[in-house]
């Protein structure tokens, strides 16, 4: 599975020290990891690796590996305050992952550690924090929403969570586009099946980058004749969709 990873076609590869590996096979996961990282080549795709928890045995462990090789990102489970040591010790990016009721709580504290370029959340985990059920915090518009206002308020990448059902292909694509509306960048998968329809909902469409110059263009001549609201094709458009499209335009390369 680690080989074929090399394949994909996803921005990010993340290799599961945590939840994937026995807790008698941890030893064996970590030699793995350190003989496949230096042999295998991923490319253009960022290379992240999710360990145990810093504040066990294991995650410490795994830590130390992780000085020895060259990766891009460190993904943090169970994550609860301050994460700059993890930045300062290994000098990589990383990316949190809110799992419990203090983690939640204290996402200010996540989002402006050290070295955090992403921030990420597990449904499961956090219900199980909480006394709740994993299905409603599945799609939890409070859990969610605070996420991203927070990693947009400091400049952190907010990507959404997992979806559980393999068969559910339907079901992933309608959490994406939820996702995206919220103003999530990008989504976790845990299988290739879903990889094409997170980068086709992630990924603006030829018709979107369109509308969006047309946009810029007409407000930007109407404001050129000091106007700042205008009539674009039966909707009024002002400064906040302006923007809106002009920052669609920046962060996929198009320029204004």
């Amino acid at each position: 599975m680690i080989r074929k990873s090399t394949e994909l076609e996803a921005d990010s590869v993340i290799i599961d020290l945590e939840d994937a590996v026995p807790p008698d096979k941890k030893d064996e996961a970590r030699d793995l990891l350190r003989r496949l990282v230096k042999e295998l080549d991923w490319g253009r795709r960022e290379l992240a690796v999710r360990v145990n928890s810093p504040s066990t045995k294991e995650g410490l462990k795994d830590l130390a590996l992780l000085s020895e090789l060259d990766v891009d990102l460190v993904v943090i489970p169970k994550a609860e305050g301050d994460l700059s040591f993890i930045h300062r010790s290994l000098g990589v990016s990383l990316e949190p992952i809110v799992e419990t009721a203090r983690g939640l709580a204290r996402i200010e504290d996540l989002v402006t550690s050290e070295g955090v370029a992403a921030i990420t959340y597990g449904p499961a985990d956090l219900a199980l924090s909480v006394g709740g059920q994993a299905q409603r915090y599945q799609r939890n518009e409070y859990a969610k929403t605070a996420i991203v206002v927070y990693a947009k308020a400091y400049g952190v990448d907010p990507i959404d969570s997992v979806f559980f059902d393999l068969r559910d292909l339907a079901g992933f694509e309608a959490e994406c586009r939820e996702a995206r509306a919220l103003g999530y960048v990008g989504k976790q998968v845990i299988h290739p099946s879903q990889i094409p329809i997170a980068n086709a909902v992630f990924t603006p469409s030829k018709e979107e980058l369109e509308l969006a110059r047309e946009i810029v263009k007409a407000y930007e001549s109407a404001a050129r004749q000091g106007r700042g609201a205008i009539r674009f094709r039966d909707q009024l458009v002002d400064y906040v969709h302006y923007a809106t499209a002009k920052r669609l335009l920046e962060d996929y390369g198009e320029g204004a």
